[in-house]
């Protein structure tokens, strides 16, 4: 599932291709079609295909804003202002082009489920694999109470602060503290491969509870945290499975792993254990991490 540093570069991709382009219309394949006729809502979340085509035509990308891993495009039309929230889900992806034919990978070329028109004739176009991410459109975003329950970005001023703060209230004393770090109201957009790097560099066990960690450990952890996805973003993105950037780019944080997906220890040699941790599957050194 792309992450906070997957997610900040396909903001960053977007940025120059949709900013000022008015929607003009909305598209959507046969897949989300079928799925909403049968009350799945794949993709299409809220009030169905039709509020979601009506509403979002005539609307002008203003600004493009990220959240932990949510996309917000902050859209006005008159003087109405409204957002398309996105999450890429397991596989989703964005291209801002001409053409579907423009697509490179045939995986995402077959996997077109929403096409947005511009004014200026130019596309963007919502690809979907798996088809667990989601596209909604919010008068507000108190309609969509998930996103008004992130926790601090990363790299805010008060961060630390809330971090902290956060590791000590009562219901996360007992549980490991990869589920706790992974929690997006804890710390926004620290998922399974990043969690699992940050703890390898603080030589801190996944399952290790929160209360058995000291104010030393704690601020460490959170200093490796921001410095794993500064340097995620530096690299991209990690492009392990079906993650793509704008128009099919691939990052390259995935050589510079330490610990995720790796069999080896590259501090001791010992083969890398693995654990499911909040319903996640962990990488970890039982020597190196304790």
């Amino acid at each position: 599932m792309p992450e906070l540093p997957e997610v900040e570069h396909v903001k960053r991709g977007l940025e120059p291709y949709v900013i000022g382009e008015t929607i003009v219309s909305v598209q959507f394949s046969e897949q989300v079609k079928k799925s909403h006729e049968n009350g799945k809502q794949a993709i299409i979340k809220g009030k169905g295909l039709a509020h979601f085509s009506d509403h979002v035509k005539g609307y002008k990308m203003n600004r493009i804003e990220r959240r932990s891993k949510y996309l917000l495009f902050h859209v006005e039309r008159a003087s109405s202002t409204a957002f398309l929230l996105s999450h890429l889900g397991m596989s989703g992806a964005w291209f801002a082009i001409d053409s579907v034919d423009q697509i490179t990978e045939d995986k995402f070329r077959s996997h077109v489920h929403v096409i947005f028109t511009f004014e200026s004739g130019r596309l963007l176009i919502y690809s979907d694999i798996r088809r667990f991410g989601e596209l909604r459109f919010l008068d507000k975003l108190e309609d969509h109470p998930p996103i008004i329950a992130i926790g601090p970005e990363p790299f805010d001023q008060n961060a630390q602060e809330l971090f902290l703060a956060s590791l000590n209230l009562p219901k996360f004393n007992s549980k490991p503290v990869k589920e706790v770090i992974m929690n997006h109201q804890v710390i926004a957009g620290c998922g399974n491969i990043y969690a699992t790097e940050a703890l390898f560099k603080s030589r801190i066990h996944p399952k290790r509870a929160v209360s058995r960690i000291s104010l030393g450990k704690r601020i460490e952890l959170f200093n490796n945290i921001v410095s794993v996805l500064q340097e995620g973003i530096d690299a991209g993105g990690s492009s392990i499975s079906d993650y793509r950037n704008v128009n099919g780019q691939a990052g390259s944080m995935q050589d510079r792993l330490q610990m995720y997906g790796r069999k080896e220890c590259p501090k001791c040699g010992s083969n890398v254990k693995q654990a499911v941790i909040g319903g996640r599957n962990s990488h970890y050194c039982g020597k190196c991490q304790r």
